[in-house]
C-alpha cells in the first residue's frame, strides 16, 4: 500500500484538493468546526479550501456573522457555522467546564460570579451592540468584578460556553463580542445522542479515513460517547483496516488524478494535522523526526505529505515566505512549492 494512501484520501475529503465550495461559510459548515486560535492562519485554512479565495472576503463573512468564532469541542477557539454553534456548545461545553473547574477555583470564580458576569454582558450587549475585550474589561471592573490575571479570559469563555456571547465584527482589527441570541436565533435543539450522531457524520465525512480514537481526540468526547456517534453512522461509511487499525471514511469518491505535481502551504493548526491523534501518516516517512511538532507549525505539503514548515513576514503590499524544508526537493517539486507560495500571496493581496 502506498505510503501516502491515508494522507491522499484525507487531503481530498478535507477539500484541499478539488474543492466543491465557493463561499467561506460553505467550507466551515462542511468541516463542522475549524480550530482558529491563530486567526490569520485560520482564515487561510478556509481560503485553502476554496478556489481563488481572498482574505478580505473571508473577513467579511466573519464580520457579517456567516462564520462565528468561539470556544467549543476541545477548549480552544474554533470557527463554526451559526446553524451548528448551539448544538455543538450544548454537546461539548459540559466537558470543557469540568476541565476548567480547577482553574476557575484558583482564581476564585464561582458559579454565582459567572451568573453575575453573564447578566452584565447580556444587558450591555443587547440591541445588537458589540464590545471589544478592553471595553468589557472596563465594564466588569466598574461592576465590581476583578479581571486581573486570567480572570477576564475565563469569564469570557464561561459566557461563550453558556451561550451568552460569541464573536462580533472586528473594529479596527480589534475583536469584539456580541450576544449569541442577536447573531443566531434560538432554534430547536438536538438531544445528546442526536448531537453525537451528527458530529460523527460530519467528522468522518470531512476528515476520513480516521479512527475512533482520532474522533474522540478531535471532538474532546469520551471514548464511550465517540463510539455511540460512530456506531450510529457506520452504515453510511466505508471502513478499511490499515496496519491493524480500522479507519472510517466516506464511501469511495472518484479522486481525480492530478495533472501536475501540487504543493500546499498549510497554516498553523490546520485541520489536516490537528484532526488526528496519530499524525504519522501525514508526514513523508523520511522526515518523521523533523516533523514531531508539525501540529503547531505551518506545514509544507508536497504529494500530499508534509515535507517541511514555513513562516511569513508581512510587508506593506507583500509577504516574504521563508521555507524550512526537511530535505531536498526535485525541480518539479520546487516549482510546485513556488506556485503554492504565489497562491498564498494572492490570497493576502
Amino acid at each position: 500500500m502506498k505510503d501516502n494512501y491515508l494522507a491522499t484520501k484525507r487531503i481530498y475529503n478535507q477539500q484541499i484538493i478539488n474543492t466543491q465550495f465557493t463561499q467561506p461559510e460553505e467550507v466551515v459548515s462542511y468541516m463542522v468546526a475549524m480550530q482558529a486560535q491563530d486567526y490569520a492562519g485560520a482564515k487561510w485554512a478556509i481560503g485553502l479550501r476554496m478556489p481563488n479565495a481572498q482574505n478580505d472576503n473571508i473577513e467579511q463573512a466573519i464580520n457579517e456573522g456567516k462564520i462565528l468564532r468561539t470556544h467549543l469541542l476541545r477548549p480552544t477557539w474554533h470557527f463554526v457555522s451559526p446553524k451548528d454553534i448551539r448544538w455543538l456548545l450544548t454537546l461539548t461545553a459540559p466537558r470543557i467546564k469540568a476541565a476548567s473547574n480547577a482553574m476557575n477555583k484558583k482564581f476564585e470564580l464561582t458559579d454565582k460570579l459567572f451568573v453575575k458576569s453573564n447578566d452584565i454582558l447580556a444587558k450591555a450587549l443587547q440591541n445588537n451592540k458589540q464590545l471589544t475585550r478592553s471595553e468589557i474589561k472596563n465594564l466588569l471592573e466598574q461592576s465590581g468584578i476583578a479581571t486581573n490575571d486570567l480572570r477576564l479570559g475565563l469569564l469570557l469563555i464561561g459566557a461563550e460556553l453558556d451561550q451568552v456571547i460569541c464573536s462580533g465584527a472586528r473594529i479596527d482589527k480589534q475583536f469584539t463580542y456580541a450576544l449569541l441570541d442577536d447573531r443566531v436565533p434560538i432554534t430547536s435543539s438536538l438531544n445528546h445522542e442526536e448531537a453525537l450522531t451528527k458530529l460523527a457524520a460530519g467528522y468522518f465525512n470531512s476528515r476520513g479515513p480516521a479512527t475512533l480514537h482520532d474522533f474522540a481526540y478531535w471532538s474532546g468526547l469520551t471514548i464511550t460517547d465517540a463510539r455511540i456517534g460512530l456506531e450510529n453512522v457506520k452504515s453510511q461509511l466505508a471502513d478499511e483496516v490499515v496496519d491493524g487499525k480500522t479507519y472510517w471514511m466516506p464511501h469511495d469518491k472518484e479522486i481525480k488524478s492530478q495533472q501536475k505535481m501540487r504543493a500546499y502551504l498549510l497554516p498553523m493548526y490546520d485541520e489536516f494535522a490537528i484532526a488526528y491523534k496519530d499524525r504519522n501518516a501525514l508526514v513523508n516517512p523520511l522526515y518523521l523526526k523533523q516533523a514531531m511538532y508539525v501540529i503547531f507549525d505551518a506545514a509544507i505539503v508536497v504529494d500530499n505529505l508534509v515535507v517541511g514548515t514555513w513562516r511569513r513576514t508581512i510587508k506593506k503590499n507583500s509577504a516574504d515566505i521563508t521555507l524550512n524544508l526537511f530535505g531536498k526537493l526535485n525541480k518539479t517539486q520546487t516549482m510546485a512549492v513556488e506556485a503554492a507560495s504565489k497562491r498564498y500571496q494572492k490570497f493576502l493581496f
